[in-house]
């Protein structure tokens, strides 16, 4: 097998390069080489901590108050000596953040042929989602192998001119990951959120984050959940992870934090996301992998965004677009709340991100397999 080197940042692409880096190293694990650059220092180190990697390179870019600018600049500075020491064949990127695009465009300086995990995604507005939107869009423009999560991805890809045979339809690895992490034990009792534990109350998991959700849009958010908690307050009980980022927090904070059945949490471990959908009713969320996760495990989700670079979602009746406006969110999240029917056809909808299978796909490529469910889409 080729050399490859894996490089991610932040804990999503983590997640969903886990089980990767697990079956690549099943086929050859000498020519595997892990680098993360911890554009999310303390985020990043659970999901390594819970899949059990162990970097060869960790450029530890993180500082405070960090800019994309920032992390570009020291995934440049230093990636491209890892580069030269190694002298992989590949170079392994998924998604879409700034290490990421700074990743692709190092490897592809000194000439490293870059394979893209989740390309394709689009929404054709370059600030929503910010950066995301354009980082993806650079690592694809210098990408020589495209691992699409569904075929509109990967028709993306071909309107944008990327020869067919370089495009790959593999479904998404974060199921992989989510099908893992199910499995594995869990108790709830560690998270010290009372009310889960109270079967009359139907629970809503939230994560808002959003660069471009900042200000206005973000109070918009808390002013809804604020709104549903105190109109069910016997039969609700809303869970939202908050961002550390002061713009975040102070925000969350302010509107929410006298709500008796809302509980704020900081940031949350793999595990404990995972659990808390599966506990959850509904998941309210400005993220993009958990549109994904989400609807794996039979959880409608309306999503915080007036775009969405996933649409399959949109189409297949699992997610809805929400926005950021305090009206449509309650009006939406109260339907889906007293609306038996309307919940059911969400949450019995087909998942479009793929069937648990899309690691041993990616891994089958660079390991010369001829998977019949793998062959190249012209």
């Amino acid at each position: 097998m080729d050399k490859i080197i894996v490089v991610f940042g932040t804990r999503p692409e983590a997640i969903k390069l886990a089980p990767v880096i697990r079956e690549l190293k099943k086929k050859d694990p000498g020519a595997v080489k892990v680098c993360v650059t911890a554009q999310h220092r303390q985020m990043l180190d659970q999901v390594l901590n819970l899949f059990e990697i162990v970097p060869d390179y960790d450029l530890n870019i993180m500082s405070d108050n960090q800019t994309p600018s920032r992390v570009a600049s020291q995934v440049f500075e230093k990636l491209e000596p890892v580069l030269i020491k190694e002298e992989p064949q590949w170079l392994l990127v998924q998604g879409d953040t700034t290490t990421v695009a700074a990743s692709a465009l190092c490897g592809f300086y000194r000439k490293i042929k870059i394979a893209h995990v989740e390309a394709g995604l689009r929404t054709r507005d370059k600030t929503q989602p910010f950066p995301e939107e354009v980082n993806r869009k650079v690592a694809a423009v210098v990408a020589d192998l495209h691992f699409a999560p569904t075929r509109k991805a990967r028709q993306n890809l071909l309107e944008e001119g990327v020869p067919g045979r370089q495009v790959y339809l593999s479904g998404n690895p974060v199921i992989d990951a989510l099908i893992w992490a199910a499995s594995l034990p869990f108790d709830a009792a560690g998270l010290q959120i009372p009310f889960l534990g109270d079967p009359r109350r139907k629970i809503i998991f939230v994560t808002a984050h959003r660069r471009e959700n900042f200000g206005e849009p973000l109070e918009n958010i808390c002013r809804a959940l604020k709104g549903l908690a105190e109109q069910n307050q016997e039969t609700l009980g809303i869970v939202y992870a908050v961002h550390l980022n002061p713009r975040v927090w102070d925000t969350a904070q302010r509107i929410l934090s006298t709500t008796a059945n809302v509980k704020l949490t900081g940031p949350l471990g793999y595990l404990e996301t995972v659990n808390l959908m599966k506990r959850s009713y509904l998941v309210l969320t400005d993220s993009g992998g958990i549109q994904e996760e989400a609807p794996a495990l039979g959880k409608p989700v309306l999503v915080l965004r007036n775009l969405t670079e996933r649409p399959e979602a949109v189409e297949a009746g699992t997610v809805k677009l929400a926005g950021t406006s305090s009206e449509n969110i309650m009006r939406q999240a109260k339907q889906l709340l007293e609306d038996a029917g309307e919940y059911n056809r969400m949450a019995r909808a087909v998942n479009p991100y793929g069937d648990g299978k899309a690691s041993e796909r990616i891994a089958a490529y660079f390991s010369g397999e001829q998977l019949a469910e793998f062959n190249p889409l012209f």
